[in-house]
């Protein structure tokens, strides 16, 4: 095996979940920093750049739910999971669809249709939070936080 070798690096069976789940943690963990930082001192560029990566961090969360189960299916031949690995799908989905709900309200918000600062600056440190529990617990799956 080859660490250059094309065939190696796309087609191992859960390589593309491992590199694709990092750019919706990303986007999605700056998003909630732009828009709390930008609440505090009242920067309305901040809350544009903070929708931007909301968004983005919502669409890129597909690719990374599809290769997620892909890993599932090739790697477990689709048994059913338990412990961690049930909690971290579990997880997983839940954070992607609060994402989605996250760029919908602010949608919302920036569209004429205010929504109480409060309810989504919560609803997305809540939804932050998830992520960080999900990735921590992806962690424990792959070996890096742990055996």
């Amino acid at each position: 095996m080859h660490p250059f070798d094309l065939r190696t690096i796309l087609l191992a069976r859960h390589a593309q979940h491992v590199v694709l789940v990092h750019f919706p943690i990303a986007l999605f963990i700056a998003g909630v920093l732009f828009d709390v930082v930008g609440e505090i001192v009242a920067r309305p560029r901040l809350a544009a750049a903070a929708y931007c990566n909301l968004g983005a961090a919502a669409i890129t969360s597909l690719p990374v739910l599809v290769s997620g189960i892909a890993a599932w299916q090739w790697a477990l031949g689709g048994r059913q999971l338990k412990g961690i690995l049930r909690m971290h799908l579990v997880l997983g989905v839940l954070s992607s669809i609060l994402m989605w709900v996250v760029w919908l309200v602010r949608r919302r918000s920036l569209h004429g249709k205010p929504q109480p600062r409060h309810l989504w600056i919560a609803l997305e440190l809540t939804t932050a939070f998830l992520v960080a529990l999900a990735a921590h617990l992806g962690g424990f799956l792959s070996g890096v936080n742990g055996p």
